[in-house]
């Protein structure tokens, strides 16, 4: 069992055009690596990856078309996002696919975002209000392994699924 998740990655492009939002250097935050920027439709936790690699590839995957922002915004205390749109249904499908794999799905339901950073106390963040207006096509989601170590998390994408 490996801890899982399914996630949509942005476009280089719009990955590219969020990196002027990352303020290096202010303190008490610490920054999401851009390759690291993704939104988790949803967490399973330790789960056989074959058992859900069989679940998403046997149901239809609706098109979706992601909308981040109006702007940067926390969740939570000491999570910095950009909010995401558009992505209700392929998350409530992917939700349904899986619901007996890993752990239960999150009782308060789907929230679109993309994680920029973190606070590691609770305090303001300079980039919080910035305006964020861009879209893409999702064209796949990913079923992805998440491991933890000293540097940070490491993501490793174990399979693709093409929607539509």
């Amino acid at each position: 069992m490996t801890r899982l998740f399914v996630a949509v990655w942005p476009p280089a492009d719009v990955v590219d055009g969020l990196r002027p939002v990352v303020q290096q250097g202010e303190p008490g935050v610490r920054w999401v690596p851009p390759e690291q920027w993704h939104v988790t439709l949803r967490f399973l936790g330790h789960a056989d990856p074959a058992d859900v690699v069989d679940a998403l590839g046997s149901v239809p995957l609706p098109s979706a078309e992601a909308a981040l922002g109006p702007h940067v915004s926390r969740l939570g205390r000491f999570v910095v996002v950009v909010p995401v749109a558009g992505l209700d249904a392929l998350a409530a499908a992917v939700t349904a696919a899986t619901a007996e794999l890993g752990q239960a799905p999150d009782p308060r339901g789907f929230t679109g975002h993309l994680t920029i950073a973190r606070l590691k106390q609770r305090g303001a963040c300079r980039v919080a209000g910035t305006p964020v207006r861009t879209s893409f096509d999702v064209g796949e989601i990913t079923l992805v392994d998440s491991r933890t170590s000293v540097a940070g998390p490491e993501y490793t994408v174990l399979d693709r699924f093409p929607l539509g």
